[in-house]
């Protein structure tokens, strides 16, 4: 199995910045592509953003300007930097990786637990 732990949320101004982290491990095999995602209540999944084992990324128009994603594969890391932060980004955010681990070798998807992004106006 693989584990992924979301930390960085919090409360923000608008404007403001904030960086999320999410850390895999347990018995990993690979991590391929790694990806943050954000809900808010009564809407689906929202993609944000992702990076692939060998650093191409794709973001979602909402926020391009706006937040970065990056990875450390020495670390098993992905990152999430988010400036210029609005209330409207205001969701949990989600942690998910395509991995495998070291029973199966087989690639699934992984979910973090997620973590709360407020920002008030």
């Amino acid at each position: 199995q693989v584990q992924l732990v979301e930390s960085g949320g919090g409360l923000v101004q608008a404007g403001g910045s904030l960086r999320l982290s999410c850390v895999a491990s347990g018995n990993i095999f690979n991590i391929n592509d790694m990806s943050w995602y954000r809900q808010t209540a009564g809407k689906q999944r929202e993609l944000v953003a992702t990076i692939t084992v060998t650093g191409g990324v794709n973001v979602a128009d909402s926020v391009k300007d706006r937040f970065t994603i990056s990875r450390d594969n020495a670390q098993k890391e992905v990152y999430l930097q988010m400036n210029a932060l609005k209330p409207e980004d205001t969701a949990v955010y989600y942690c998910q990786a395509v991995a495998a681990d070291t029973f199966t070798t087989r690639p699934r998807s992984y979910w973090g637990q997620g973590t709360q992004v407020t920002v008030s106006a």
